[in-house]
């Protein structure tokens, strides 16, 4: 069985930055297409960056240019770098495949990103 856990979340001012991770076990994890998601309050679930198996990348225009998406797949770890972060960024963080029709691992907990001040 997959388990997905995100960490690296907290409260970050507006401006500032935060690297979020996401260990993957239980799946050969190198050979598919993932990304990170977030859910705000209220709100749908949103994919917000993209990582294929072979390293192309591809982001919402909302994060376009403050947010990078990396993999290791050696250690099956996603990373999300972001930077210039503003206060509609916060919700919660997840990871998950990325694929045209939707099939997805069992959801992790998430990690919570505030942009306060």
């Amino acid at each position: 069985q997959v388990r997905l856990v995100e960490s690296g979340g907290g409260l970050v001012q507006p401006g500032g930055s935060l690297r979020l991770s996401c260990k993957a076990s239980g799946t050969n994890f190198r050979i598919f297409d993932v990304g990170w998601y977030r859910q705000a309050p209220g709100k749908e679930r949103e994919l917000v960056a993209a990582i294929t198996s072979s390293g192309s990348t591809n982001y919402a225009d909302s994060v376009q240019g403050r947010f990078a998406i990396s993999r290791d797949n050696v250690r099956r770890t996603l990373y999300l770098q972001m930077n210039s972060l503003k206060p509609e960024d916060t919700a919660v963080y997840y990871c998950n495949r990325n694929n045209q029709i939707g099939e997805v691992w069992n959801w992790g907990q998430g990690t919570q990103v505030t942009v306060s001040s």
